[in-house]
């Protein structure tokens, strides 16, 4: 499944993951992906077209199963640990545990992913993970639980989570080929959000009438559906990629990777930011739930699933889109931080409701087009350590910024927690707007005359050749 050229899904240098540009070129795997000629527009695809690959639709109908238990576990832990400790902090613990072990050994992840079968990485992952769900499943229904156990059960699940993570993301490629990736990639972000619509649902069903127990217990059995897809596939019809030999000094060579090419480094720092500070949802759901409007687990299952009908209209409109673009990230960011900060100050229940399908929306806009523009921007051989380092400052930057945010939020209240998360994140999507454009060779130009665009981007004089590729992405 991993031997071959990879010429097959060797991406577009500037396409999914553009190095700055954001739309596809062709290139030779191995090569830098700014070498491509001119950048050229991608065909317009339908907005389904990646499940005509029998594989991927495998891959696609067992996630949405295990997806669907992963929210029910998200949403029953979270209130466990509310429930044990009344404590807004301790469910900022708890996600800090999960992630931290992302952001201790994420980039170890990708090398492994590079080295090894995807597919079979993906198969010892999954597994585990069930297994994390069957153990915190008999703790709770056996009435043993203790609030460390719920931290145990988590970490655990992270340090999984590091060799999950790139392997998944870097297997989409393998399936569908590099004309399909961003198709797939936004595909599976609807794939993960028609689950928490589902998933928070049944969950606070569960909660309310049974306890948390069957709900971690339904997502341990999930995870048979994505095993057996993945058994199931065809590895004839894998788009083979050549597996990186074993040798020293890859994870710095993946660094310098990284480092030189301004199109990946400032969008992972942007997202970042964002994963650090603004995506600490369940903190403030619960706060605002418990504290703010002092209801119980099904309206705080309400919030998710609000969040979670905005971030699959997000998701569904970024598979129509034929190219990711820097400026629509930038522009995507600065909206979620001031979207944050309005539902920070709804002064009623229903106000507050209704912010959140918009902020899931924009939030989901953000993930998938920073991670497809990343990835087509990526060389095959060095995927799974761009992606891993990707994740690992997405989802690594948690466990510094939750358990700030959760003390804040104790401290201050749900509302100031809240407004300070919307407050970062939009001065970072200002200010690595600034320098993308400036990078670019851009410069802000404000027309306030009628029929003309008012504010606009547009290029300086002459420019490197580095500042044409950013500007194209922009």
């Amino acid at each position: 499944m991993s031997t071959g050229s990879g010429a097959d899904s060797a991406p577009a240098p500037n396409s999914h993951h553009d190095t700055v540009s954001g739309d596809a070129t062709a290139t030779t795997p191995g090569t830098a992906p700014g070498a491509a000629a001119g950048p050229a527009a991608p065909p317009r695809r339908g907005m389904f077209s990646s499940l005509r690959i029998r594989n991927y639709r495998l891959f696609a109908t067992g996630q949405v199963v295990s997806n669907t238990g992963t929210w029910m576990q998200r949403i029953a832990q979270d209130w466990l640990v509310l429930s044990l400790t009344g404590s807004s902090a301790a469910v900022g613990i708890t996600t800090a545990l999960q992630f931290l072990p992302m952001l201790l050994f994420g980039l170890y992840g990708g090398v492994i992913a590079d080295r090894f079968s995807k597919r079979t990485l993906l198969l010892i992952t999954q597994s585990a993970m069930g297994l994390t769900g069957l153990a915190l499943a008999v703790l709770t229904l056996s009435g043993h639980v203790q609030v460390w156990h719920v931290y145990l059960v988590a970490f655990v699940l992270g340090l999984v989570t590091v060799l999950d993570n790139p392997s998944r993301q870097a297997f989409v490629v393998e399936m569908v080929g590099p004309d399909d990736l961003r198709n797939a990639v936004s595909l599976n972000s609807a794939n993960f959000q028609s689950a928490r619509l589902i998933g928070p649902a049944v969950a606070g069903v569960l909660i309310t009438a049974f306890g948390s127990g069957w709900a971690f217990l339904f997502n341990g059995l999930s995870f048979i559906a994505p095993l057996a897809g993945l058994l199931m596939m065809r590895t004839a019809e894998l788009h083979k990629v050549e597996r990186v030999p074993r040798s020293k000094g890859q994870l710095r060579e993946g660094l310098r990777y990284v480092s030189g090419r301004p199109e990946l480094i400032w969008p992972i720092v942007l997202v970042g930011f964002i994963g650090t500070f603004g995506f600490n949802f369940p903190i403030w759901l619960t706060a605002f739930t418990y504290k703010v409007f002092h209801e119980g687990a099904g309206t705080y299952a309400l919030f998710n699933g609000l969040m979670a009908a905005g971030s699959l209209i997000g998701a569904l409109l970024a598979a129509r889109r034929a190219s990711s673009r820097l400026r629509l990230l930038v522009g995507a960011a600065l909206v979620f931080g001031a979207l944050e900060m309005t539902a920070a100050l709804a002064p009623s229940f229903w106000m507050f409701a209704a912010l959140l399908a918009p902020i899931g929306m924009v939030g989901l806009t953000i993930n998938v087009t920073a991670n497809s523009s990343v990835q087509m921007a990526t060389d095959p051989l060095m995927r799974g350590r761009v992606m891993s380092l990707f994740m690992m400052v997405f989802m690594g930057g948690t466990p510094l910024g939750a358990p700030l945010v959760g003390w804040i939020t104790d401290a201050w209240g749900a509302r100031i927690g809240f407004l300070a998360g919307g407050v970062i994140s939009a001065l970072a999507a200002a200010l690595i707007g600034l320098i993308l454009a400036r990078l670019g060779g851009l410069r802000l130009k404000i027309d306030l005359r009628r029929g003309h665009q008012h504010v606009a981007f547009v290029p300086r004089t002459a420019s490197s050749s580095s500042e044409q590729h950013l500007t194209a992405a922009a």
